[in-house]
């Protein structure tokens, strides 16, 4: 019985056959090019702005850019002086690293200064923003393109930045500062403070040249020359007050050397502008940019105080006014000096190694005295390296021809100046 059923069961058996076609790589690959290249070909068809765009990148790999673009190394903002302790933390980064000047600064990036630390940052449109001690600030914007306005900001977490613009090329340009829920924003030829203390969470705008807007959801106000906007914890109503304007310095200049037979006992005079409604001025000499060692203070009705008594050095001074309501000015602009004792009078080092066109920025490169001080275009050249090396970034220029003052002096009462002659495109 067994065996009848496995025979049956075999003679069901359905016979199964495999068939293939060998096909080589070579045929394979010939078939991928073909249709890739129908496919690029209907697209360069439908898009051909699009098409010509990547040809140009491909055939153009160092990413130059387009004429009507500035150099990006002339659009990112650089460290032109820092003092005590700072710190940035690059976007792409979480770890802190000590500023200097090779740092460039994106959006995204953290500045962060202890209490003895200051910060001044230059924005490629003229724009600088001073980070005063205990200060934590976000680069918020940076947008810099040729012959366009230009938006540029940063956001404060805690502690004080002075900002200063220029005389914009292009209406429309901005520079800010934001705060937890309002923005300051500076007009062209401006300086101001922002402040938020981080433990009152009070917030003040004050404006020293020129004028601002603050912005705070429906809320717009205009603040003029010395006026402060006020912006109380908990979302008060903004408020306005004026606030005494701090004297102006006439001398000595800043950076000035001054050459004395006996520094110790020969007598330094000091000179500043009137204030208006100022009945006393608090004058401070320090060795520090932040006055935090205070080596000289007298207070004075007069306009100028004549001083004895400092070592051989560099040296800070600014001054406060105080009207008859004790009420206390911001401090002036602090002035550096430097205290020689005369010797020898004899020429110093000072060689222009090379100037390079970044946009409207010059790049001057060239090399003087260990400890020597430059002035380029009336301002402090802060990077000078410890043998002498120096490069400086000009503020923009506008286009023609322009003539770069460099006026260096060395602690032996040595003095050069060197002139270079450059045209902006």
């Amino acid at each position: 019985m067994d065996a009848k059923i496995s025979a049956a069961d075999k003679s069901k058996v359905t016979r199964v056959e495999v068939y293939w076609h060998t096909v080589k790589y070579r045929t394979v690959v010939l078939y991928a090019v073909v249709i890739t290249a129908i496919v690029l070909a209907m697209v360069y068809l439908v898009f051909p702005d699009f098409s010509n765009a990547v040809l140009r990148r491909i055939s153009n790999p160092s990413g130059a850019p387009d004429s009507g673009v500035a150099n990006p190394s002339s659009r990112q903002a650089r460290f032109v002086n820092l003092d005590g302790k700072v710190q940035v933390k690059k976007v792409n980064s979480v770890q802190w690293v000590n500023a200097d000047y090779q740092v460039t600064l994106d959006k995204g990036d953290l500045i962060q200064t202890t209490s003895e630390g200051v910060a001044r940052i230059a924005f490629a449109d003229g724009t600088t923003y001073t980070v005063k001690g205990d200060t934590l600030v976000t680069v918020e914007e940076n947008i810099i393109e040729q012959d366009r306005a230009t938006q540029v900001g940063v956001h404060i977490s805690s502690g004080q930045v002075d900002l200063q613009t220029g005389a914009w090329p292009v209406a429309g340009s901005k520079a800010e500062v934001s705060f937890e829920n309002a923005v300051a924003s500076a007009r062209a030829n401006s300086k101001l403070a922002v402040t938020t203390d981080p433990d009152t969470k009070e917030q003040q705008v004050t404006v020293d040249a020129g004028s601002a807007e603050l912005n705070r959801g429906n809320e717009h106000v205009n603040i003029a020359q010395y006026e402060r906007a006020t912006l109380p914890a908990g979302g008060g109503a903004i408020t306005k007050s004026q606030v005494l304007a701090p004297p102006q310095l006439v001398e000595p200049l800043n950076l000035q050397p001054i050459i004395l037979a006996d520094p110790k006992h020969d007598v330094i005079h000091f000179s500043w502008k009137a204030a208006a409604t100022a009945k006393v001025y608090d004058f401070q000499t320090s060795t520090t940019t932040m006055f935090n060692h205070i080596v000289m203070e007298k207070k004075t009705a007069a306009t100028s105080v004549d001083i004895s008594g400092l070592d051989p050095g560099d040296y800070f001074w600014r001054v406060r006014a105080i009207d008859d309501k004790s009420a206390v000015s911001d401090a002036s602009e602090s002035y550096k000096f430097t205290l020689v004792a005369q010797g020898k009078e004899q020429e110093m080092l000072l060689e222009v190694d090379d100037t390079e066109l970044q946009g409207s920025v010059v790049e001057v490169i060239g090399r003087t005295e260990p400890g020597a001080a430059l002035i380029i275009n009336g301002a402090t050249v802060a990077d000078i390296k410890p043998d002498g090396h120096f490069r400086y970034f000009t503020d923009p220029m506008t286009r023609g021809s322009h003539t770069i003052v460099i006026t260096g002096q060395n602690r032996r009462g040595g003095t050069a100046i060197k002139r270079v002659d450059v045209v902006i495109p």
